[in-house]
């Protein structure tokens, strides 16, 4: 509006309506994402340059609209049972059409790295939707499906953390059908053992959080048992070490800007470390069992993420506190929590 067509309003208003605001701003995050995910996707089709709509920008443009469309019938039902699910589903769906759109059968490294996303989505969102099913919600949406706004942005982070951690496999597989396939080296086994080790201490770590969880006498208490011993975040580090791996491997594929998908493990680092992952589920944590003698004995000696030996404990306690209590429980519902994006 004009400042002369302001100027012969009334006075209340020019003001600005504070919900329209409060929408607006809550909607930010959506086009910022998208957006993201747009340069992304141009930095690393084979295609980028002239502009052109290639495989990599199908997927991202695909990633957003599968999110969407499931945030329909979610916002309308108020759930979030199918969040979790919706993003293995989005995974497994784009990789295969990245696969067979690109004819990346051809490549060794393509299968391998398609079957590596399609084995983690599979085991990640069928653990997941069974978790949700048995407790019959999840308690990260509590304050977030109170604005439709912050679902509907929480939905489209999701279609840009399955973009950007997957980058590096759906650009892998466009240059199959670019150029000739590169030959496996030794950053293929490299960034394959990765995978594998990282594969193995999420799944170790859920199951012994579940199993954990699962027993009546641990009710109440929090697990420093298994690999919990070793770090307070065991699961994440494996989701870390594996997007890691796929990256490691893809890499000798890439050219020009096709490099930008280093923002794959920067990006799972940085979301987990710092927005969504392991600060809310330590606050929560702290909030729940903090001034507990032996919890902040287990803080005190245990890596907060990297699996690491226990720690001497230095704390002023540390004379009379020489033995942590089995048991007590951090975050009930950090096993296998989805890594994906909450705001």
């Amino acid at each position: 509006m004009s400042k002369e067509a302001s100027d012969e309003q009334p006075a209340e208003a020019t003001a600005p309506n504070p919900e329209e605001v409060s929408v607006g701003r809550k909607l930010l995050p959506t086009p910022f994402v998208v957006g993201i995910g747009t340069a992304m996707s141009y930095a690393s089709d084979q295609d980028s340059f002239p502009l052109q709509w290639g495989a990599v920008w199908t997927v991202a443009v695909v990633s957003f609209v599968i999110q969407w469309i499931a945030f329909i019938p979610a916002a309308i039902y108020d759930t979030e049972h199918y969040f979790d699910l919706t993003g293995s589903i989005t995974y497994i769906s784009l990789t295969i059409y990245s696969f067979v759109a690109n004819s990346a059968w051809k490549s060794v490294r393509s299968i391998v790295l398609c079957s590596m996303v399609l084995v983690w989505a599979m085991r990640l969102g069928s653990f997941l939707y069974g978790r949700i099913k048995k407790a019959g919600s999840d308690d990260r949406f509590i304050e977030i499906k109170k604005s439709k706004v912050r679902f509907f942005n929480v939905w489209s982070m999701q279609g840009i953390w399955v973009l950007l951690t997957a980058l590096p496999v759906f650009t892998t597989n466009a240059n199959v059908a670019a150029r000739d396939s590169v030959p496996l080296g030794v950053l293929d086994y490299v960034g394959f053992a990765l995978w594998a080790v990282g594969f193995g201490i999420e799944i170790v770590s859920d199951k012994q959080k579940s199993w954990f969880n699962a027993d009546p006498q641990n009710k109440g208490k929090f697990i420093n048992v298994g690999l919990w011993r070793y770090s307070r975040h065991p699961n994440y580090f494996g989701e870390m070490v594996l997007w890691l791996g796929i990256f490691v491997s893809a890499c000798s594929t890439f050219v020009w800007g096709q490099w930008a998908c280093v923002v794959s493990p920067i990006f799972v680092v940085l979301l987990i470390s710092f927005v969504s992952g392991i600060p809310k589920l330590e606050a929560r944590a702290d909030e729940k069992w903090g001034g507990q003698p032996d919890y902040e004995l287990y803080k005190r000696t245990t890596s907060i993420l990297v699996i690491l030996p226990v720690f001497p404990d230095k704390g002023p306690m540390a004379a009379a506190e020489t033995t942590t209590t089995e048991g007590g429980s951090i975050q009930e519902a950090e096993a296998g929590e989805a890594p994906g994006p909450m705001v």
